[in-house]
């Protein structure tokens, strides 16, 4: 299967030509082919946040080549990565960073709104996103009607809304109980499984890391090792890729 994502010699400093020079990122290469479920894993300060960021397109690297679904992410203009970004790539994060004026539809109609797709559109999606993640009953609340497992599930939603290529989860579950994170983690690996989404999971958490088909360990800026996960215990067999649309 070809790579969705392709990161060679990928070094990232900071404070370039200044006395505090900093280098995060040390010459990565990784490669992710698409529909993998991938993590991510390693201690603060390993460089994950900053890798996540080039993944993602909202940083550059210093040094070194990406490709994202076989599009060279390193020549293109910013206004050009801004467009990629909101079609190829959706975002997870620990805090939700739900838009509080909006409702949960809202807030999952919202990247379509940027990607111009008709109101009648937007707002079909979004519900039969809303019911993917279980939230159809609270499609009209807003998110300070919600408790922290329902905004995470609000906000998996509105990651899917331009159907994109990859899923980027930064610490998705670091702010909820045990409970409530596993049914998050249960989420991703539905959208995985059922629709042959690509993920990649920022975590420090070693047992959710255990549950990806494939584990990075970075330390210090550096890989310092590559091995299979177990994958989700008891779903082994996946269902068929289904379409989101």
């Amino acid at each position: 299967m070809a790579n969705i994502i392709e990161l060679h010699g990928i070094i990232k400093r900071y404070f370039i030509g200044k006395p505090n020079e900093l280098q995060v990122l040390n010459g990565l290469d990784i490669e992710v082919p698409e529909g993998e479920f991938v993590s991510i894993i390693g201690e603060s300060g390993s460089g994950k946040s900053t890798l996540m960021n080039i993944i993602g397109m909202l940083d550059r690297p210093t040094e070194g080549t990406y490709s994202l679904g076989g599009i060279d992410t390193l020549v293109q203009p910013d206004v050009v990565l801004s467009r990629l970004r909101g079609q190829k790539v959706g975002f997870v994060f620990q805090t939700f960073n739900l838009i509080g004026r909006m409702n949960a539809q809202k807030n999952v109609e919202m990247p379509m709104l940027y990607n111009h797709v008709p109101a009648k559109e937007r707002a079909e999606r979004a519900a039969h996103l809303l019911e993917i993640v279980e939230m159809a009953d609270r499609a009209k609340h807003q998110p300070n009607e919600l408790s922290g497992g329902q905004k995470q599930r609000v906000a998996i939603a509105r990651a899917m809304a331009n159907d994109p290529d990859v899923i980027l989860a930064d610490e998705p579950t670091g702010a909820l109980d045990s409970a409530t994170g596993r049914l998050v983690m249960d989420i991703f690996h539905d959208l995985h499984e059922r629709y042959g989404k690509t993920i990649v999971l920022i975590t420090h958490n070693p047992e959710l890391a255990e549950e990806t088909q494939r584990i990075i360990t970075l330390k210090d800026g550096d890989i310092v090792g590559v091995r299979a996960g177990a994958g989700h215990g008891g779903r082994q067999n996946a269902a068929p890729t289904e379409a989101l649309s």
